[in-house]
């Protein structure tokens, strides 16, 4: 993100609750003393059903915590872009095991996506499961009708026992101690050392 901010310009917005976020991780990682957990390294902090624009096309941004109490959705013309808080239909839903996480928050998170059936809503991730394509694009419609976790039919108490079930299972992600560090400094690399190079930390007796 920093990367292509530094080459093509443009400005970086985020979720308010970010903060929030960067507040819990700072004892975990133990961040130099210049990097305020208050989201100052992005441009902008949106508020749930704070509205803007993307040249012309109108968009808003939603609070749809879960996965972690900062993700949002967001809405832009005829498509939503939902972040982790939704994967393709045979994958289900994001993990909701890591610090903040809450599973019947991402259920009633879910409940607030009523968009028209039609909308198109794009995933952050897939993992082509069984072999298929990895796809990036559903639609409301789809979500409703055959999403293995929230479709339909489904209560808050039986997703709740199945994601807490299922998360009980899941290993930490490969590059997810490097990757946090590098998102709540808004894609910007920890600043370098008296030594002049700079690190990523694994914290040993924490994960």
């Amino acid at each position: 993100m920093a990367h292509v901010k530094r080459h093509l310009g443009g400005q970086t917005g985020i979720g308010a609750h970010t903060a929030n976020v960067q507040a819990a991780l700072s004892a975990l990682f133990n961040f130099e003393a210049g990097l305020h957990a208050d989201g100052r390294q992005f441009y902008h902090l949106f508020a749930d059903h704070e509205t803007f624009r993307i040249g012309g096309i109108p968009a808003q941004a939603m609070h749809t915590p879960g996965h972690t109490p900062a993700c949002m959705t967001y809405p832009v013309g005829d498509a939503a872009f939902v972040g982790d808080t939704l994967c393709m239909p045979d994958a289900g839903t994001a993990r909701c095991d890591f610090p903040g996480g809450d599973a019947a928050t991402m259920y009633r998170s879910v409940q607030r996506l009523a968009l028209p059936p039609d909308t198109r809503l794009f995933v952050c991730h897939d993992y082509g499961l069984g072999g298929r394509p990895a796809a990036w694009e559903t639609t409301v419609a789809e979500q409703r009708e055959s999403n293995i976790h929230v479709r339909n039919g489904v209560t808050e108490q039986a997703f709740v026992a199945l994601r807490t079930a299922r998360d009980g299972t899941l290993s930490l992600p490969a590059l997810i101690l490097p990757s946090l560090q590098i998102n709540l400094r808004a894609g910007e690399l920890p600043a370098p050392g008296a030594n002049g190079v700079g690190y990523l930390k694994i914290p040993l007796n924490q994960v």
